[in-house]
């Protein structure tokens, strides 16, 4: 086999392990199973024919499994993306069902386009710049209006909207449509459901091994699925106007290219495709992140990017709407055993016998199944404890978790997310703003120097010590110029005024403009300026700088140096 040929084989499938293959095969025939519902709901969630969930967990599965960075990470459509789609499509919904289809793996080539180049270019690092508090936020607004979005099809009124405000409003206009069977069944279902996933230790535990009650937690939804088709047969429920998904067409998804859309269009879907794109690489790269590190492996961040861009790229070609890493795929997926991307790949098969051998059966299925399905599972992202968590250790974090929250409810899910986005962004320029500069005196008997608030320290008459814990930038040049002159005016006799720079990783042009302006200001008053401290890559910038060239002290390697020098002896 040539080098070129080796290249094209994945490292996990050159070096494959024997003894995973039995593991393997079973975590993927589990997870296949196990989503077949939930795919089937995704699609629906999407405003797609529910057999394009069946589309989207095939060719963007394979391609995820062949390059992607996580063993175990479990690519499918997921509500998220789901939802998205809805959203940015809702234009479309009157243009007709092949339409909007079209239009939706366009959405998947556009974000696929959009997190390769990413990936090309090598932003992985941008993961860190998205809060923990705005991810939160985010998610758990799309999952109320997931949830509330779903209430359709468990009650038949047409709800409609890209907002909370929307939904309730429709709902409200149009409740005489409420069909009585379809909430019963759409009620009993939820119900069980909700039991299975938060009361399994009633329900199963009290009567069940643990081993034993995992399993039957996990089966539940299929044996629903499977009881349901059954009733809906027997009963008759689409002859009692219970709306049911009909006939899956039978066969793989086709080569299809998308619809080919005017310049307007494109720039209307592309800062949807490029939120999306953002979105799913930051729930994917976390559960993929997490899961590489309780297994002790490595996660490389620009390679998942890859792998996800690919894997959209493709599906957009193969009737697929947008994918990602699912959390609950995922942990049954890593729970069942899998040890490579092989599982991955099984759980391929089982959609491709799915939709060639079950397309038929799964015709008398209700619609408020599939919703039930959808509101069960998503309740588990409303992110409660992180809320709760920031509230009492980060209130910034926690503005920006309540911004992005009610942005997405009030606003819809593009624009409750730039809400989250510009929020944190203010909250980081607040505290930057506001650095912290502490007066530090002399541990005595050693050479540390610590806040004079917080510790028993030596200080000196005539010195002040300032240690800056911020770089400097123009945002926060002000507040350092204030600290400093507050300082003197405090310690009048100090006549050397000493800035610790070991904070300082940076000095913009307007601080060291600020700077210049402190030393005369300082040498004015008889007073002298001196840095210590001072980093190799900041001294390179200041180095040649009236900063340096008329600074009325001097720069000292080392605080212990520059308090040797100038205390009174």
């Amino acid at each position: 086999m040539t080098n070129a040929a080796q290249r094209l084989i994945p490292i996990w499938l050159r070096q494959y392990p024997l003894s995973a293959l039995l593991t393997d095969l079973v975590a993927g025939l589990v997870v296949g199973v196990l989503v077949i519902p939930q795919s089937l709901g995704y699609a629906v969630l999407a405003g797609l024919p529910p057999v394009y969930g069946l589309y989207a967990a095939i060719v963007p599965v394979m391609v995820y499994a062949w390059i992607g960075s996580s063993n175990v990470q479990a690519v499918g459509p997921v509500a998220i993306t789901a939802i998205m789609t809805a959203s940015a499509l809702h234009a479309y919904a009157d243009q007709g069902a092949e339409q909007y289809v079209l239009m939706a793996s366009l959405l998947a080539l556009m974000v696929g386009a959009l997190l390769w180049i990413a990936g090309w270019l090598k932003l992985g690092w941008i993961m860190q710049f998205i809060s923990r508090g705005v991810s939160a936020g985010f998610i758990s607004g799309a999952a109320v209006l997931i949830f509330v979005s779903q209430l359709k099809y468990l009650t038949d009124i047409p709800v409609a909207g890209n907002s909370l405000v929307g939904y309730v409003s429709s709902m409200v206009k149009y409740a005489q449509q409420l069909h009585p069977l379809t909430l019963l069944i759409g009620v009993a279902a939820f119900s069980l459901l909700v039991a299975n996933r938060y009361a399994s230790q009633w329900v199963w535990r009290s009567w069940l091994s643990v081993s034993y009650a995992k399993w039957a937690e996990r089966l539940f939804p299929l044996i629903l699925l499977i009881s349901a088709l059954l009733l809906s047969s027997i009963l008759h429920w689409s002859s009692a106007g219970v709306a049911t998904i009909g006939a899956i067409p039978q066969g793989l998804p086709s080569f299809t290219l998308p619809y080919i859309p005017d310049l307007r269009e494109a720039l209307n879907l592309l800062p949807t495709a490029g939120l999306m794109a953002l979105i799913v690489f930051v729930s994917s790269s976390s559960v993929a992140s997490n899961y590489a590190r309780l297994r002790g492996e490595t996660f490389d961040a620009n390679r998942e990017l890859t792998g996800l861009g690919l894997a959209n790229l493709a599906g957009g070609f193969f009737q697929s709407f947008a994918v990602a890493g699912g959390f609950s795929r995922t942990a049954i997926n890593a729970d069942s055993g899998a040890k490579t991307p092989l599982a991955s790949l099984v759980t391929v098969i089982v959609m491709i016998a799915a939709l060639i051998a079950f397309g038929t059966a799964l015709a008398p299925l209700p619609y408020a199944i599939l919703g039930a399905t959808i509101m069960a599972s998503i309740i588990g992202l409303i992110d409660i404890a992180t809320f709760k968590s920031a509230w009492q250790r980060d209130r910034l974090d926690a503005a920006s978790f309540i911004a992005a929250f009610i942005g997405v409810l009030i606003f819809g899910l593009n624009t409750g997310l730039v809400i989250g986005l510009m929020v944190s962004f203010a909250s980081l320029i607040l505290q930057s703003s506001q650095p912290h500069v502490a007066v530090v005196g002399q541990l005595a008997g050693t050479g540390h120097f610590r806040n004079i608030n917080r510790h028993d320290v030596i200080t000196y008459h005539n010195l002040v010590m300032l240690r800056v814990d911020e770089s400097l930038f123009f945002g926060n040049s002000e507040s350092v110029h204030r600290h400093v002159i507050q300082a003197t005016k405090k310690y009048p006799e100090a006549k050397e005024i000493i800035l610790i720079m070991a904070a300082v990783n940076h000095i913009d042009l307007t601080a060291q403009e600020m700077l210049i302006t402190l030393n005369q200001e300082l040498a004015a008053q008889n007073k002298r300026l001196h840095f210590s401290f001072i980093k190799g890559p900041v001294m390179d910038i200041i180095e040649h700088t009236p900063l340096i060239s008329e600074l009325s002290g001097q720069v000292y390697l080392s605080n212990m140096d520059a308090v040797t020098a100038l205390k009174d002896t």
